[in-house]
């Protein structure tokens, strides 16, 4: 097993990275609206699901074939924010029908969990019975849809003394490197940034300030939308393929990530997808692919034993105070 590490070092690094890459960011709006709310938004998964399914129209609308280069990253760009449109609307919609009327009545967080449980089975079986069928002409017993192998004709590798790097990785990396960049700005630099680390430390001082708490949750949603759409967009380019239910077990991941880094830590979300992609790649050069998701699990169960803060999570006492 050593033996096999050791040789699948670097591969094993590469992937790990991307493959993270797309977990932080998918994280990101789990741990911005659990910042705000104290809610884990189940339907998170879902809206990135959403994300998937626009950038494959995007890339059938196309019709892309042969590309490289700029005219690939231009077309992964284009996707990203077809996606991240889809995502963030989306995500607005879900904050305005399932959430904010719970939160006007004062509702208990349980009512909103199970609010958040009730919209992702309904976003999955709209997908699944009405809007592909009728966008893509796939039945729900298709299961996956069959997608066009042109980003595979897209792929080149790019070799750096031992270790070998495909233009994909190295766009998905960058890419989602770049998002996180511009989301830690706009959280820490601008007017709305300081409205939402407001509302996340003490919300009634918030408003009491002048702070527009229906004006800041909606920017949350929408803004850990955009980041599952374009989460949703490197995903399509990586594995070129997705479902009604990709987004069960990959937002049960980017859920891992975020609480390995800190639940409602930003940063600590990035990190902690990174992380969490590292160990899986890891942990499958080691042990086998077949027991990818079984290290990602363990970990879940190990932070939340001896960390449930997370790497660099505080605790809700401190938080609050």
């Amino acid at each position: 097993m050593l033996d096999d590490f050791i040789n699948q070092f670097w591969p094993s690094t590469i992937d790990g990275l991307s493959l993270g890459a797309i977990y932080a960011l998918l994280a990101l709006g789990y741990t911005m609206v659990y910042g705000v709310l104290r809610l884990i938004n189940f339907a998170h998964a879902d809206i990135f699901m959403a994300g998937t399914f626009a950038a494959l129209w995007t890339v059938r609308g196309l019709g892309v074939s042969d590309l490289n280069g700029i005219a690939l990253i231009g077309v992964v760009a284009l996707c990203a924010v077809v996606a991240g449109a889809v995502a963030g609307g989306g995500a607005m919609l879900l904050e305005v029908v399932a959430y904010r009327p719970l939160r006007k009545r004062g509702a208990s967080r349980l009512a909103a969990l199970i609010s958040a449980i009730g919209a992702s089975i309904f976003i999955q079986q709209l997908f699944a019975t009405v809007l592909v069928p009728l966008i893509f002409g796939t039945s729900k017993e298709g299961g996956k849809l069959p997608v066009s192998e042109h980003f595979r004709e897209m792929t080149t590798v790019i070799s750096i003394g031992p270790v070998e790097i495909t233009n994909v990785a190295l766009i998905i990396f960058f890419g989602a490197v770049l998002m996180m960049v511009a989301l830690d700005q706009f959280v820490n630099r601008t007017r709305l940034g300081r409205g939402i680390r407001s509302t996340a430390q003490d919300p009634e001082t918030a408003v009491l300030m002048g702070v527009n708490i229906d004006r800041v949750v909606s920017v949350t949603f929408v803004v850990g939308g955009v980041m599952a759409g374009v989460a949703a967009a490197l995903y399509f380019l990586r594995f070129e393929q997705t479902e009604y239910f990709v987004g069960f077990l990959l937002g049960i991941k980017a859920f891992t990530a975020a609480v390995l880094g800190g639940i409602g830590n930003i940063r600590g979300a990035l990190v902690g997808g990174f992380v969490l992609g590292l160990l899986e790649m890891y942990g499958s050069s080691i042990f086998g692919s077949e027991w990818r998701d079984v290290v990602a699990f363990t970990l879940l169960i190990l932070i939340l034993m001896f960390r449930p803060t997370g790497i660099l999570g505080e605790s809700l006492q401190r938080a609050r105070a």
